[in-house]
């Protein structure tokens, strides 16, 4: 079974904590996760690209010429696609990305993520975070004392905190998330990972439900 140190604010160890094998201790699955990736950015696609054809294009009512007699080409508007300031053909319209994945390939896929950060030693459990009220200095000395300073970091916390979400904001590379809100695209895009210890172990609770 897997475990990890715990730590508090200044980097000493304050005991151990015994990890889920099926949440930290999954061998690679680079298909799974590479899927749950493409479908998590496709669903944060707007999709309100546009462009406009030669119906939406405004004027053009007039037919530019007659028909016969002219010597030049037959033309019936002057929003024509061949015509400078006509439509566009075939251009990007509103359209909406998202798809599903199975309950379960996304559940998979969060598992190989938390699992590869496992093995890569790329996880830090503190025992908690306590912080009297919001301020940025407070938890830059805390990712001070864990040595993340500078490093892409995911805090993840047991339930929406407050005092850490606004502390931590305006730091950059810095993301808080609770636990139910997790994905493995949040996981994947950062380097480092800070949990709590009641996190950590809710994260290898779920695996038994």
């Amino acid at each position: 079974m897997p475990e990890l140190e715990v730590k508090d604010k200044n980097n000493k160890p304050v005991g151990k904590i015994s990890l889920s094998d099926e949440v930290f201790g999954l061998k690679a699955k680079d298909g799974v996760l590479h899927n749950a990736i493409v479908n998590f950015l496709a669903n944060q696609r707007q999709g309100t690209h546009a462009t406009k054809t030669k119906g939406l294009v405004s004027g053009g009512g007039k037919k530019p010429w007659k028909q016969k007699h002219t010597g030049r080409a037959r033309s019936g508007s002057s929003r024509s696609p061949l015509w400078r300031g006509g439509g566009t053909v075939f251009g990007p319209q509103p359209r909406d990305y998202s798809y599903s994945l199975p309950k379960k390939a996304r559940r998979l896929a969060l598992k190989a993520a938390l699992s590869g950060k496992f093995s890569d030693g790329e996880i830090t459990v503190i025992d908690a975070f306590s912080l009297e009220k919001p301020r940025t200095k407070e938890i830059i000395s805390v990712l001070k004392g864990l040595e993340l300073i500078g490093k892409s970091t995911l805090i993840i916390v047991p339930e929406y905190d407050e005092t850490v979400v606004r502390s931590a904001r305006n730091i950059p590379g810095l993301t808080v998330t609770r636990v139910s809100d997790l994905n493995c695209y949040d996981v994947a895009a950062h380097s480092r990972l800070l949990m709590t210890k009641q996190a950590a172990e809710m994260l290898s609770e779920a695996a038994q439900k």
